[in-house]
């Protein structure tokens, strides 16, 4: 009802309508996305905002840029959802707080962190243990780190494709992410790919993954 009430008025009432405070904070109250059709004046208006973003962290996206560097409004968004962290301002996103309560919600979103966090260990732990492809956005020197890559391919052993040639060849890492994902089998090495229980492993997850088993196997 309150998304309609905004959405479909009368195209002559909508501005008045946007002016109207009290209005719109009832409808953020209810729908946080509604903030997208308030006046500039209430995007700016802290109690909105807030009140927006505590009923969905996407509502960020359309605050004031003043208010997208609010270290309250950007946590209380990215708490209820990691992906406002897109939209929060260029120095909070370098906020260790802000940046770790988003990954550990979305695993993805650390590429939008900065790129000093993005070196962070325990972020860059708590995202992949999310989302494992998040991987692919940790900085070059935890990327070549055992103990995070063994995170990953536990968690998507997808994640395997991103590894280095050596690493394809660590049966420990290589048993992880056949053990998750089956079909992750295809990257490892030829020597791994006649391991008869990384395969069993992988064809237990997938049958399929016997097309990239040795011959022999």
């Amino acid at each position: 009802t309150f998304w309609y009430t905004l959405t479909d008025a009368d195209p002559y009432q909508t501005e008045e309508m946007s002016f109207k405070r009290t209005h719109v904070l009832t409808l953020v109250t209810h729908n946080g996305l509604a903030l997208e059709y308030a006046s500039d004046e209430l995007r700016g208006d802290r109690e909105i905002v807030l009140r927006a973003v505590t009923q969905n962290g996407h509502a960020l996206e359309h605050a004031s840029k003043e208010l997208r560097e609010d270290c309250e409004i950007v946590l209380t968004a990215v708490t209820k959802n990691g992906y406002a962290l897109k939209y929060a301002s260029n120095e909070l996103r370098c906020d260790r707080e802000i940046v770790l309560t988003a990954v550990t919600r979305i695993g993805m979103v650390l590429q939008y962190a900065s790129g000093e966090l993005r070196g962070d260990r325990e972020i860059v732990l708590a995202a992949i243990t999310q989302a494992g492809c998040a991987f692919v956005y940790a900085s070059e020197e935890l990327q070549k780190d055992r103990e995070i890559i063994l995170a990953a391919v536990t968690s998507d052993g997808w994640t395997l494709q991103y590894t280095s040639k050596e690493l394809r060849g660590d049966r420990e890492i290589v048993l992880a992410a056949v053990t998750d994902y089956g079909m992750a089998l295809v990257y490892a090495s030829d020597e791994l790919r006649g391991d008869r229980e990384i395969v069993l492993a992988a064809v237990t997850d997938n049958g399929y993954a016997l097309m990239y088993a040795s011959e022999k196997l």
